[in-house]
């Protein structure tokens, strides 16, 4: 014998379940134990969490990078041409030291850009490794953000303190982008995480 919900009853576990959805996705996600927010805030402007992933290197687990954007987007070209603010955040797995850090993301940007388009942002470029140089040690358990105002510029801060002065250009904040979705990624799987893959 079979059993018909009535209209009422259908109504109420279809709203039930439309609620169990949107619990879920309103929580937080989670990798190798680093909460992530759905959600950012850059200069008034609300993102979302476009992906998120692992920076692994010689086996070893360095980091959790997380993308934020204005809107989600699968695809690298599609990231890197979006206006408005955005926000890369890296919260460390282990201890790197300054010069291997800042090493890491300066040879990240070289391997994407032409040697003019390097040139064209050095003073940047300098100023962000002085920056993470002066920062000292990259310890587990750091995260450090970077992130971009067009009104302003690329602002990194660790821990939620603004280290260095605020590096101008749409471009540069592009090119740093590159580190990680470029066409010669620093790490294949973390920049399929961060396209949300």
């Amino acid at each position: 014998m079979t059993h018909r919900l009535n209209p009422l009853t259908s109504f109420a576990a279809a709203a039930m379940l439309a609620l169990s959805a949107s619990t879920l996705c309103a929580q937080p996600a989670e990798l190798e134990g680093v909460k992530l927010a759905p959600t950012a805030q850059v200069a008034s402007a609300p993102l979302v969490l476009n992906g998120a992933g692992l920076r692994t290197r010689a086996f070893f687990k360095v980091y959790v990078a997380a993308l934020y954007a204005p809107q989600k987007a699968t695809d690298a070209a599609a990231v890197l041409s979006q206006k408005g603010p955005r926000r890369v955040v890296i919260t460390m797995l282990r201890n790197v030291d300054a010069d291997t850090f800042s090493g890491a993301l300066s040879d990240g940007m070289r391997d994407n850009h032409t040697e003019a388009q390097v040139a064209a942002i050095k003073p940047q470029i300098d100023a962000l490794m002085a920056t993470l140089k002066q920062a000292g040690e990259a310890k587990k358990g750091d995260v450090i953000h970077f992130d971009f105002d067009p009104a302003t510029g690329t602002q990194v801060s660790i821990n939620g303190q603004a280290k260095g002065a605020v590096l101008p250009g749409a471009d540069f904040y592009t090119a740093v982008l590159r580190i990680w979705l470029g066409e010669k990624p620093v790490d294949g799987g973390l920049k399929k995480g961060l396209l949300g893959g």
